[in-house]
């Protein structure tokens, strides 16, 4: 039994279209951004830091994304979302599926100045300026790949565009899109697989971002 431990617009969302990309049974478990729950004893034995995705796989619990990713397609090949050991493209693939990690401390740190810290007296409007930035540049290097391809990978879809689309689920809201023509394109590839589609209506309600963007204050 493979069940995810979930909380909408985050990035167990990556865990979850993995799921349904990979054609997995998985029960899926919802828990709340700002109740205090992911601080019980209870969650914290399952995720150390108190975060999603945790998933209990195999006798056993994971709690970090891209262990997570990685881990399901070593153990799970078959699913043909990787290329693995030996393969031409193994090692661009690990490189682009750690990078996602890169772009998602930012949206972290973009989301903890512009909605968590509610009193502005707490929020850095230097850090929400420069991690913005730093968002574009990330996204500039993305759209320096899939200019010339349909996916981040010369081979086609992969575990990688999943982990990378957090950039684009999360990053719209930061940063504008439009900015990057073949990143947007590339958006909608993703938005059209139908394990995407699934995957989004199992997301749940809008928890965290309850506007249509956030921009970064004026210097």
């Amino acid at each position: 039994m493979i069940r995810l431990h979930h909380v909408a617009q985050s990035r167990s969302f990556r865990t979850l279209w993995l799921l349904e990309e990979m054609g997995l049974q998985y029960d899926l478990k919802h828990w709340n951004f700002f109740d205090g729950s992911m601080r019980s004893p209870e969650f914290l034995a399952m995720s150390p830091a108190g975060r999603v995705p945790a998933l209990e796989v195999d006798g056993r619990t994971l709690f970090e994304s891209g262990a997570i990713t990685q881990y399901l397609c070593e153990t799970r090949p078959e699913a043909g979302v990787a290329p693995m050991s030996g393969d031409a493209e193994r090692a661009e693939f690990l490189e682009w599926l750690h990078f996602s990690e890169t772009i998602g401390s930012l949206l972290a740190n973009l989301t903890q100045h512009h909605i968590v810290l509610r009193d502005p007296a707490m929020r850095s409007e230097t850090v929400m300026r420069l991690e913005a930035k730093r968002l574009e540049k990330c996204l500039g290097a993305i759209e320096a790949v899939v200019e010339g391809r349909e996916y981040i990978l010369e081979r086609g879809f992969s575990a990688a565009d999943i982990a990378l689309a957090y950039g684009m689920v999360i990053g719209r809201y930061f940063v504008d899109l439009a900015k990057f023509p073949a990143v947007s394109a590339y958006w909608a590839r993703l938005q059209a697989r139908e394990a995407f589609k699934v995957a989004a209506s199992k997301d749940g309600d809008a928890v965290i971002y309850k506007k249509a963007f956030y921009p970064p204050p004026e210097a």
